[in-house]
């Protein structure tokens, strides 16, 4: 088939957030499977396309609430209430708002178009008339909007969200009717959809982004840290976890444990003493395997957690919050649940306990990796085979 792959962030050599990581793991797969794909979208400054040959950029702009002005912020508010749309909608209108339509024009026709997330849709509803689309949930967006409401402790905040909420809440439900088929990134998103939207649906299990560092054989880093966590922590969901674990976990865990926090966090971000902020990291597998154990600490959201899967795939002990493992209903036997700062706590220095030079407590991650690309690659079959249908 030949197919357009519409996208805020065309996926770039080296992902590193999980909205890129999962991105490279459906294209990859589409790909493999022998499909004519081609990505189009908008690119951050000064970046250049993993796939030059089968990307079409449309502008490149920055989108990221993280790496802009507040003059940009309040332009993208002001532009929000004038469409009408939610924030996360509007800013992307001005990156291109007639380009991004006659770039799919231009390109097509297309047997199918993926769009990636409700948002480029709900500021161009106009692309689902172009042909038949498929809908990437990476996250229930309103949801997510939701909870930053719920936990907004600025009244004003706690009002914008709680707009974007209903405003995406509406967006997503008209696009759930109008998509041919729609792909979540967890099970559990995919029964929140409702009954309805069962038989037009499928999970798509992913990959971590360096899928070929499974496996207990591969060499192990030196130990630089004994707690490692990762992520994008601009993203208010992951931020809650990561605020979560420093203010409330780390004072109950011992002085002298070092723990190391990899990936972007806000400017503003205070940490314990014994907490290091690496920043990105050039692989996440080579990071978390120089940690003795993993902290997995989402407190919101909804979706998947990429670094739920790389850890496991990887084979590395962990301790993590049931909402970091939503989507699986078996864990590794290295893997513990804890969701109470206190009980959380004590699990870490328990594992730490029992790991040592001769017994690092990791297993084999290969058959972990393989189901999920078998699965990936069925999920993915459903979803196309709607669209010809």
């Amino acid at each position: 088939m030949r197919l357009a792959f519409l996208t805020s962030l065309i996926p770039v050599a080296r992902p590193d957030t999980g909205f890129e990581i999962a991105n490279a793991a459906i294209l990859t797969t589409l790909r493999d499977a022998g499909h004519d794909v081609t990505v189009i979208g908008f690119l951050r400054p000064g970046e250049q396309p993993a796939d030059p040959q089968g990307a079409v950029v449309v502008a490149q702009v920055d989108i990221e609430n993280a790496a802009v002005s507040r003059g940009t912020k309040l332009r993208w508010l002001a532009a929000a209430f004038r469409s009408g749309l939610p924030v996360a909608c509007a800013k992307l209108r001005s990156p291109g708002a007639a380009g991004l339509i006659e770039a799919v024009r231009t390109h097509g026709p297309f047997d199918a178009i993926v769009l990636n997330s409700v948002l480029l849709p709900g500021a161009f509803p106009e692309l689902l008339q172009l042909a038949p689309c498929i809908l990437v949930e990476h996250n229930i967006e309103y949801v997510s909007a939701r909870q930053n409401a719920e936990r907004a402790e600025n009244p004003v905040m706690r009002r914008l969200y709680a707009r974007e909420a209903r405003l995406l809440e509406a967006i997503e439900r008209r696009l759930w009717r109008e998509a041919r088929f729609i792909w979540t990134l967890a099970e559990e998103d995919r029964k929140a959809l409702g009954s309805e939207y069962r038989d037009k649906s499928s999970a798509l299990p992913l990959l971590g982004g360096e899928p070929a560092d499974a496996g207990a054989g591969m060499p192990d880093e030196a130990a630089a840290f004994d707690i490692g966590l990762i992520g994008t922590w601009t993203w208010e969901p992951n931020r809650v976890g990561l605020e979560w674990f420093l203010r409330e976990v780390c004072p109950l865990l011992p002085d002298d444990l070092r723990i190391a926090v990899a990936g972007r966090v806000p400017p503003e971000l205070r940490t314990p003493l014994n907490v290091t902020l690496v920043g990105r990291v050039p692989g996440a597998a080579a990071f978390l395997r120089s940690c003795r154990i993993v902290a997995l600490a989402s407190r919101a959201g909804t979706g998947v957690q990429l670094k739920t899967i790389e850890a496991m795939q990887l084979g590395l002990p962990a301790v993590a919050t049931p909402l970091s493992c939503r989507g699986f209903s078996e864990l590794p036997a290295n893997f513990t649940l804890a969701d109470s700062p206190q009980d959380f706590a004590a699990a870490l220095v328990s594992r730490l306990a029992a790991i040592g030079p001769r017994d690092r407590q990791r297993i084999d991650g290969t058959a972990f990796l393989a189901g999920q690309r078998a699965a990936l690659s069925d999920g993915i079959a459903r979803g196309l085979a709607a669209t010809a249908g």
